[in-house]
């Protein structure tokens, strides 16, 4: 640590993995083989550690069998199921790169993800609630409704050469829908073309440094970019997270995360597989209630989530009815954790040690968490320090020299965990990761003299009053103190007399009411007269992404619209 800069690096006395994740996987499945690796509550299926690595190198074979090879880009669209993992594993085994896509895109955002990741191969599931896959698909893709044979050939898709149907509830008896989908037992199938010599070839061949996994930002603002990863970067990231958890085999993660972003993928996946611990899989989508039952009911010892989740999971009217005792830590992360959430997840969740995660998908996507013998206040007021292997510094806005200690600046990154680069858009990557190899997160906040960084607030989001700069994170902290307040976000409107107001949604607890005056009321004497929100509404929910992450730039425009109409 500089003695006044705000940088600070970890070494850490553990070295680095220099392992791709399939040697690393074949390793811990033969240490613990009859350890339970996946129990997929929704699907009623359990896996051993054994079961796993023989279903995911039949699934290798059957890829290799049907001509995919190193380097092809494969995407999945699905909710949570083992068949994803299966194809998250497979992929790695024959160095092929796996695409995250959002189960809850539309016919368009999925082109967008087609088209920008260049995939050769999709993977889906007929349907999920009100989103019909194949239907989807099939808008994008008419001939898929009538061609004759599995290999796809369509002009706006020119790298697309096969889509796999499988049903989580039974992929085996999956049924061909129309004639242009390949179904998961004929992938399964052609595994007996490719011996298991050629397949352990193929993976003695891969480099832990090559690309194995393309994930999308989440979006909230503009258009996602598509995040090279490599087997170096998030298999890393996952074990020096278990390692901070204090993660070993006896333990099991209630999974209500989705598989397709960072958090599911690497942050509960790749974490348990890198030292033997189960993956629980509580709901294919998030729901509050079958997450509750599935720590109960499995005795997982951690739960993952973005605070909304936890939010959810607190305030479900059944919550006294689940034996909870099991809980040890997890993590809360993707969004802002508000202090007095954190306690409650401690105190009535039983979930002494829960860390706080901070990152972004471009870094792994883990670079900060709190640890258990962290101070209290480091731990429910900070994100923590930086995993081992890593460099951090808080820089000016514009000169991007490193400030002084406790002054807010933008927070960069450098070290394994920085991403390969966006997917053929060398100029975005180069806006993104500087000639220093720092990685410019776009996130204020302020580090003090020990390494602990404070969030602050994004860049984009901070608002600016009259001149003063406003940090929304600050007021939402102070607002989530009121007893009654279950949830808040805060953002700026535009105003024609200070540029910017400050506008509030607030979601109360169940069964409570309050005024927009009992908020002013509140803030007064408490917090500065300039950032107690001039705009108060009371909302029964947020804009969200299918992630948890409140889309404030949709609740800007709904702001604007209704302001503008009522002006």
């Amino acid at each position: 640590m500089h003695d006044t800069l705000s940088y600070y690096r970890t070494n850490g006395d553990i070295p680095l993995l220099r392992q791709t994740i399939p040697a690393h996987f074949s390793a811990v499945a033969r240490k613990w083989p009859e350890n339970e690796a996946v129990v997929s509550l929704p699907q009623s299926r359990r896996l051993s550690y054994a079961a796993l690595a023989e279903a995911v190198d039949q699934l290798a074979r059957g890829l290799l069998g049907i001509g995919f090879a190193k380097g092809d880009r494969i995407g999945i669209w699905s909710t949570n199921n083992i068949e994803w993992l299966l194809l998250q594993l497979a992929t790695a085994r024959i160095g092929a790169i796996l695409v995250t896509i959002n189960p809850a895109y539309r016919p368009q955002e999925l082109a967008y993800a087609l088209k920008r990741s260049e995939l050769q191969a999709l993977f889906i599931i007929p349907s999920f609630k009100k989103s019909n896959y194949v239907e989807m698909l099939a808008e994008l893709i008419p001939e898929i409704r009538r061609q004759q044979g599995v290999e796809i050939d369509h002009p706006d898709f020119p790298f697309l050469r096969r889509i796999v149907l499988y049903e989580p509830q039974d992929p085996e008896q999956s049924e061909r829908t129309y004639p242009g989908f390949t179904l998961w037992q004929e992938v399964l199938a052609a595994a007996e073309q490719v011996g298991g010599e050629e397949l352990e070839r193929i993976a003695a061949s891969l480099s832990d440094r090559e690309a194995i996994n393309i994930q999308y930002t989440s979006g909230t603002t503009g258009f996602p970019k598509a995040v090279l990863l490599s087997h170096h970067n998030i298999l890393n990231n996952a074990y020096f997270s278990a390692l901070a958890m204090g993660f070993s085999s006896q333990d099991r993660l209630c999974v209500a995360v989705p598989f397709y972003h960072c958090f599911g993928m690497v942050l509960a996946n790749l974490l348990c597989l890198s030292v033997g611990a189960t993956i629980v899989i509580a709901c294919e989508h998030f729901n509050a209630l079958e997450v509750l039952e599935a720590v109960s009911t499995e005795r997982c010892t951690a739960l993952h989530g973005v605070p909304t989740m936890f939010i959810a999971e607190l305030e479900h009217p059944r919550f006294g009815e689940f034996e909870l005792g099991s809980l040890r830590t997890g993590i809360m992360a993707g969004a802002p954790c508000p202090p007095a959430l954190m306690k409650r997840v401690m105190t009535e969740m039983h979930c002494p040690q829960i860390l706080i995660g901070y990152g972004e998908t471009e870094a792994s996507p883990i670079t900060h968490l709190t640890l258990p013998d962290d101070s209290e206040d480091h731990r429910i007021h900070t994100v923590g320090r930086n995993l081992p292997h890593q460099e951090v510094q808080v820089v000016d806005l514009d000169s991007a020299e490193p400030l002084p200690l406790d002054t807010i600046g933008e927070i960069c990154f450098r070290g394994y965990h920085i991403m390969l680069g966006y997917y053929n858009d060398p100029e975005a990557t180069a806006r993104a990761v500087d000639a220093q190899g720092w990685l410019h997160s776009g996130d204020l906040g302020t580090m003090d003299e020990q390494g602990y960084v404070r969030i602050t607030g994004r860049l984009k989001e901070m608002i600016i009053r009259g001149g003063e700069n406003i940090y929304p994170r600050e007021i939402e902290d102070f607002i989530f103190t009121h007893p009654k307040v279950a949830s808040v976000a805060v953002f700026g409107v535009p105003d024609d007399l200070y540029g910017e107001e400050i506008m509030a949604w607030i979601q109360l607890h169940t069964n409570q009411t309050l005024e927009e005056e009992d908020i002013r009321q509140y803030c007064r004497e408490r917090i500065a007269h300039f950032k107690i929100p001039r705009y108060i509404w009371f909302v029964e929910e947020f804009p969200m992404t299918v992630t948890g992450k409140l889309q404030k730039f949709r609740m800007r425009e709904l702001a604007m619209e209704k302001l503008g109409a009522s002006g």
